[in-house]
């Protein structure tokens, strides 16, 4: 067959999906944030083997998951694990629990978590979300503004824990 006939990207290269975008910020990470991370890797390539190397059915699973052990190597080598006992306890910074009391008077716990191991749903934000950014540097006793979208709400800080 005439070679103008053939896909130029035929080859290893033509089942490589695209990297996953890696966060611009520094990847800090808890010590638990850096197991997670660990056995995120450990799992993705126990399913890399598991799957058939020679099956059309397998190639975009294959892809896939060394797209996802491409992306977790990459966090992992960027990953700085902050020991949040070894903060300061009298200051918000990462790896804090901090408890904030809001305008209607409720008490909120914030964990100040890595990206990877951030979950707003469960009050584990990443240090760079505009919450963590108004926290961080705070004391008991004082008052920081959360700009949210719409609105700016004042937090008071009530309670300041690190935990291992």
């Amino acid at each position: 067959m005439n070679k103008a006939f053939t896909k130029e990207d035929e080859g290893p290269q033509a089942d490589r999906l695209d990297d996953l975008p890696q966060s611009p910020h520094p990847n800090y990470v808890t010590p638990a944030g850096l197991a997670t991370l660990q056995k995120r890797l450990r799992d993705r390539h126990a399913d890399l083997s598991a799957l058939p190397r020679d099956s059309l059915d397998a190639k975009l699973p294959r892809a896939m998951a060394e797209r996802d052990i491409r992306f977790l190597e990459g966090r992992l080598n960027r990953a700085i694990v902050v020991d949040p006992a070894t903060q300061p306890a009298e200051v918000v910074a990462f790896g804090a629990c901090v408890t904030v009391v809001d305008e209607d008077g409720k008490d909120i716990d914030w964990h100040i978590v890595g990206e990877d191991e951030a979950d707003p749903a469960s009050h584990s934000i990443a240090p760079f979300s505009p919450l963590a950014r108004a926290l961080l540097g705070a004391k008991v006793g004082d008052v920081v503004d959360w700009t949210k979208p719409g609105k700016t709400v004042e937090l008071e800080v009530t309670a300041i824990r690190y935990f291992s």
